[in-house]
């Protein structure tokens, strides 16, 4: 078992396995170095990732997801599904969903029945600005296939004051006739993402938004839920809120974060990292370097963003960009 200086116990670990991405999202690739990739031989290969996982697993692991930049562009994703999902794992994934018809069969056979799916607009011109790309259309498309395939699915939604928070309403909708759990995610400040306090659109203000047009209910949080989970009446599906800003919920964190490149964070905003790859590769004891990254992490928003959000400056943070770290 991973339990840190707080006694929160880890069993949840997240494996970026790259920093490419076939979509530009303005909040998560650095603004001024918009091409900043891995060269291939700074990334875990397939062995690498397994081998790493397996320590983690043997230490309490009982869910991994893969992440990205996007997992699906790896060239090696089918293999590296195939091998991690052999292990007494809840294998899931986030992904922008462009290329899921060409894997939710793997997904099948592997058992990977949870995907969260990263879309921040339901209007084409608006994602379009926002990821860069015209891939709207086999997104919305994507979406569906894995509802009409019975996975679970989570819809996370970047909101950017007088950007895309006036939709809000229209994605709760999609949650009244479809077993669809949609999550409103605070804007959050990473390296080089052009990041202002002044875009957060808060938690009291989704709720505020969403009350003035639905009636809704509050539902029991699980255990080490990073959102507060909502119904409206009558509603098959949920919606949620992710309020790292405003209201962080640090307290009962149970996430662990392995970047592409082998580095272990033990939160979304630690400036501190264990090279846990280079110790494979050296053939050192990854156990103890693990649990001493566990027992640094710091008691909420590793450290750095301490106060309320207009305490909070994008210049004092020190870390990657969100690319980089994984989502």
């Amino acid at each position: 078992m991973l339990v840190d200086s707080f006694n929160r116990k880890h069993d949840y670990l997240r494996i970026s396995l790259t920093d490419k991405c076939n979509l530009r999202c303005l909040y998560c690739m650095p603004v001024d170095l918009p091409e900043s990739f891995l060269a291939t031989r700074s990334m875990m290969n397939v062995d690498e990732i397994v081998a790493i996982a397996k320590v983690f697993v043997d230490l309490g692991v009982t869910k991994i997801r893969l992440t990205g930049g996007e997992p699906l562009v790896r060239k090696e994703v089918r293999e590296i599904i195939s091998r991690l999902a052999k292990f007494p794992v809840q294998l899931a994934l986030t992904t922008n969903a462009v290329l899921v018809d060409e894997y939710i069969d793997l997904f099948v056979e592997t058992g990977l029945r949870s995907v969260n799916v990263s879309l921040d607009s339901l209007e084409a011109s608006t994602f379009e600005i926002l990821s860069q790309r015209k891939h709207f259309s086999k997104v919305v498309a994507n979406i569906q296939l894995l509802l009409d395939r019975g996975f679970h699915v989570k819809l996370n939604m970047v909101v950017l004051k007088e950007v895309n928070h006036k939709e809000i309403p229209a994605f709760v909708e999609m949650t009244k006739n479809a077993h669809l759990h949609v999550r409103f995610i605070e804007f959050m400040p990473f390296k080089g993402n052009g990041w202002d306090k002044q875009q957060v659109f808060s938690s009291d203000e989704i709720i505020s938004l969403i009350n003035k047009n639905f009636q809704f209910h509050k539902l029991t949080d699980r255990p080490h839920d990073t959102a507060r989970n909502f119904r409206v009446d009558n509603h098959v599906g949920t919606f949620a809120i992710i309020s790292t800003m405003t209201e962080p919920f640090c307290d009962t964190c149970n996430r662990l974060r392995l970047t592409s490149d082998g580095k272990m964070k033990n939160c979304l905003f630690s400036n501190g990292e264990a090279d846990i790859l280079s110790a494979l590769r050296k053939g050192d004891d990854l156990v103890p370097i693990i649990r001493q990254c566990v027992w640094q992490k710091k008691a909420a928003r590793g450290g750095q963003m301490m106060g309320d959000l207009g305490d909070i400056s994008a210049e004092n943070i020190d870390n990657r960009s969100m690319i980089s770290i994984g989502g």
